[in-house]
């Protein structure tokens, strides 16, 4: 018996695509594309309150969506522990100010996406 493959696309997302968004814009904006059938690789990183509301609005709505089985989600940051005092807090006034536009989100459907593994430097992202 043969197993039936789902397609599946990247779409690399610049921060600055949902930058102007209201976290309701964002969280629709992203689920729409994971609805797709779309890996979404984001330039940056949700702020917490809206990686919050992406995962309240997925779990809702795996319960009406038949075969919507969930996201898998992970950031990766540059490691900032050898850094300078001031390094640090003028990364922190950028973040506060643009975003964090340092990191990167990887955004998938959890029927594609089996898993990601994530260190420091790297994402692994498994699908199958």
């Amino acid at each position: 018996m043969k197993k039936k493959i789902k397609g599946f696309s990247l779409h690399i997302m610049p921060f600055s695509e949902i930058r102007t968004l209201t976290i309701s814009e964002r969280v629709k904006k992203i689920l729409k594309l994971v609805l797709e059938n779309r890996v979404v690789i984001l330039q940056g990183r949700l702020r917490v309150e809206e990686e919050i509301r992406l995962i309240e609005d997925t779990m809702a709505m795996v319960d009406h969506i038949r075969s919507f089985k969930g996201i898998e989600l992970a950031v990766i940051e540059p490691d900032s522990t050898n850094t300078s005092f001031f390094f640090k807090i003028r990364r922190n006034l950028a973040k506060t100010l643009i975003g964090d536009s340092n990191a990167m989100t990887v955004i998938g459907p959890a029927s594609i996406v089996k898993e990601i593994k994530k260190d420091p430097r790297k994402i692994e992202v498994l699908v199958g």
